[in-house]
């Protein structure tokens, strides 16, 4: 089983108008998808409180619907939110029309011009058409906090290699939030290790 933590290079030459990474000298951006979920995200806003980290959080319209309140919070505590679309469909398998409409369906809910695609599947001809209302934010480090084929323990050995400048995907959903908690302190503990900060990622 292979899996690829670090986004390839040759991506970003492919597609150099979605953002992989941010330049910084001391600082990585912490991503969260599929939000907000009831019992997790309120974990991961705790938990942020008491380590004083901010993080962009990337929601599906449909779980912002059904809990508002947790986006205000998210607001309220400095953290940033991006559109997820609406169901969070994939992009390679719904019509360009349907994609569109559901981000647009999305935006409703979620106040942002920043955009992940679910899955970080996106054809070259609708990334054209939502580049020009968003900002289509990537990642250069992967989690894979989803799949418990991976060991954690693995997942931390991997992360030896975040850098400042990289923008780090994580979950915020019920597959993942088992996983997560025993996760995401001790990657942040790693990432404060070595002298970096987190910041979010600015519209």
């Amino acid at each position: 089983m292979i899996r690829l933590f670090n986004t390839p290079n040759f991506l970003r030459y492919i597609l150099p108008n979605r953002v992989w990474g941010i330049s910084s000298p001391d600082a990585v951006y912490l991503t969260f998808d599929d939000g907000p979920t009831e019992s997790l995200t309120k974990w991961i806003l705790d938990y942020f409180e008491e380590e004083k980290v901010r993080a962009t959080f990337f929601l599906v319209g449909e779980n912002v619907k059904s809990n508002p309140e947790l986006v205000e919070q998210l607001k309220s505590k400095g953290h940033v939110v991006g559109n997820h679309t609406m169901h969070h469909e994939k992009a390679t398998k719904v019509s360009g029309k349907m994609y569109l409409d559901s981000i647009k369906e999305a935006s409703k809910y979620i106040d942002s011009n920043l955009f992940r695609p679910p899955y970080g599947r996106l054809p070259i001809c609708i990334g054209a058409k939502i580049k020009k209302d968003f900002r289509i934010v990537m990642w250069s480090w992967i989690s894979y906090d989803y799949d418990k084929r991976i060991e954690i323990n693995d997942i931390l050995k991997k992360a030896d290699r975040i850098k400042a400048g990289d923008i780090l995907v994580l979950h915020d959903n019920v597959k993942s939030e088992d996983r997560l908690k025993i996760l995401l302190p001790e990657l942040i503990r790693k990432i404060k290790a070595k002298g970096l900060r987190f910041e979010v990622i600015s519209s």
